[in-house]
């Protein structure tokens, strides 16, 4: 299990916990994505993604989380969708769109946790999402519905400012 004593968890006005995600595809086609598998579970695959930190913008946290679960590196893209999850947690993630270009052999969590990660076809990766993470499996989804890499919206729009 994952365990990061410094860590401070955020939330927005409605108390929802604040999150960052990236879908990282192996080229701009979108037909690869790369999964890791779950600190908690390591049987089960994960879209990589975590906390964001105080004063952190959702699109930097999104590449420092799948810097250290994924151990990637990229090219950001747009954002995909804002998901929440009211069921047993309150989480509200942002989910870009990472295309890779750096894979490094060794990165924090495959050091520390053992944590592993696989390519697959977008199909495939929704089929073992649904099983455990049902809401990653909607991000696939929202892409192929009309996330697609054609639609002309290839950089991140910028982000409402909070409201006080």
């Amino acid at each position: 299990m994952k365990c990061k004593p410094n860590q401070t968890r955020t939330y927005d006005p409605e108390g929802f916990k604040k999150r960052a995600a990236c879908l990282c595809f192996r080229s701009e086609r979108e037909d690869e994505v790369l999964l890791v598998s779950s600190s908690r579970y390591p049987d089960r695959w994960i879209v990589p993604g975590g906390g964001m930190e105080p004063e952190e913008e959702p699109d930097g946290a999104a590449v420092r989380e799948v810097y250290e679960e994924a151990g990637v590196k990229g090219k950001l893209g747009r954002l995909l969708g804002v998901f929440e999850q009211n069921q047993d947690r309150k989480h509200r993630t942002y989910v870009f769109v990472l295309t890779v270009t750096e894979l490094l052999e060794d990165w924090e969590d495959s050091v520390s946790i053992g944590r592993k990660r696989e390519w697959f076809k977008i199909e495939d990766a929704i089929k073992v999402l649904q099983c455990h993470k049902p809401v990653h499996a909607e991000y696939l989804e929202k892409l192929k519905l009309g996330g697609s890499p054609t639609n002309g919206n290839s950089a991140a729009p910028s982000l409402p400012e909070s409201e006080p």
